[in-house]
């Protein structure tokens, strides 16, 4: 009998702020001042998720920048949360980039959250199996 296929869907948003604060101590940039730590710690984690599970399939998924469904339904729904970093931010495109790079299906749905996806394709993917 052959084994399951192995999905592993990634909420990269909670993987970028983990990378962006486990990286503050040690402000990585690049010699024109470019905060890049983030990224650095982003890519490593992906890579070491990879080596170490070797998943069949794998998608990221990040929050949309706007609004969800869920401001509709709680007008207050992280209305205590602080904005995402400037310098957070600023890093985001190149790991979007490198996501996109790597062959790795980036899913950002106006609308909704990252775990939101993450749900709907895991139960997709055990309607699969």
């Amino acid at each position: 009998m052959s084994a399951k296929p192995k999905l592993c869907l990634i909420d990269g948003s909670a993987i970028a702020y983990r990378a962006y604060y486990g990286t503050l101590r040690n402000r990585l940039t690049t010699s024109k001042g470019e905060p890049t730590g983030a990224i650095y710690a982003f890519i490593t984690s992906i890579q070491r998720l990879i080596n170490e599970l070797r998943p069949d399939y794998l998608a990221v998924a990040f929050d949309a920048p706007a609004k969800t469904f869920r401001h509709e339904l709680f007008a207050e729904y992280k209305s205590t949360r602080e904005a995402t970093p400037e310098d957070l931010v600023q890093q985001l495109p190149h790991i979007f980039d490198y996501i996109k790079a790597s062959n790795i299906p980036l899913i950002i749905q106006p609308g909704y959250e990252a775990d939101d996806i993450i749900g709907t394709l895991a139960k997709r993917g055990q309607a699969r199996t």
